[in-house]
Parts: structure tokens; sequence; C-alpha cells
């Protein structure tokens, strides 16, 4: 397992982005957010304004789900998410960039962190010679007529 976690933090640790879907009521919300942090325990770190949606979706059902994409790499973690106010973390984590969004910079006092815990991710992984075992497995099936059968070392599933 501990394998698993390493190869899904190791997948993801270049992403800057994640889709993040919050549930809310019976419909999901996703929306694009930058990662401000991740832990090799999948733990996250975002950054949002206290007056926006998905801080009211948070408080009304923490449980989330991270989502990354490439084209050949592809991870889902799903966790929880708490609101944290944690000035000293915000100042370690702080990007300049996110200026656009707060204009006030890092002393903005809308600013708040979505702490995400993870508690269990997915991760498929077609590149390098696994891309390559991928097109020779779906070629095959292709002439045989077959599905290809899954793969454990494109595809795992993990507790974190």
């Amino acid at each position: 397992m501990e394998n698993g976690k390493n190869n899904l933090y190791e997948l993801v640790k270049s992403f800057d982005v994640a889709m993040l879907t919050t549930l809310p009521s019976k419909e999901m919300h996703a929306r694009p957010m930058a990662i401000a942090r991740l832990d090799i325990g999948m733990d996250a770190y975002l950054i949002t304004d206290t007056d926006s949606v998905k801080v009211d979706e948070i408080g009304k059902n923490p449980h989330a789900l991270l989502t990354f994409q490439s084209a050949k790499q592809f991870a889902s973690v799903k966790g929880e998410i708490t609101i944290e106010h944690d000035r000293a973390l915000l100042e370690t984590m702080w990007k300049q960039i996110w200026k656009v969004w707060f204009p006030l910079g890092i002393a903005d006092p809308n600013i708040a962190i979505l702490k995400f815990t993870a508690h269990e991710g997915e991760y498929w992984d077609n590149s390098g010679l696994q891309g390559l075992k991928y097109v020779f497995d779906a070629t095959k099936a292709y002439i045989s007529g077959e599905r290809p059968k899954p793969d454990s070392d494109r595809h795992n599933k993990i507790k974190l």
C-alpha cells in the first residue's frame, strides 16, 4: 500500500491544478482549483475566498473529490475538506500570482485555506513503458475482437 501511495503522489505531484468536486446536495459541483501544496500522503491545500459558493457547499457536506488529468495520466482522490484560517500556513504557501484573485495580497481578510484530507485514491498511468504495454494490449484486443483485461500496473486503487 505504501508503494501505491508513493506512486499516486509521484503521478500527481507536478500538477498545478485539480478539479475539486463537492456534493452539497443531490447535485455535484466541480471547478478547477490551483494546488497550493500537496503532501506525500495526498493531503492537499487549496486557497479560496471565504465568500465563495464552495465554502457554503463544504459547510453542507465536507466530502469531496479531487481529480487530476493529463494526456496519459489520471487520478482521483476522495476525502474531506476543512476550512482553515491559519495565516502562518498561508504565508508558507503564498504565490504572488494569487493577487489576481486577492488584490490585497496575502493580507486579504477573505482568504481561507481549504485543507483536503485524503482517504482513498485511484490512478491510471498510461505513460512511458505502461503506455507501450497499453498500446500492445489494445492492439491485441482489437485484432482478437476482445476487450483488453484491466492491468493493475496501470490502474490502482489505494486507501490513504
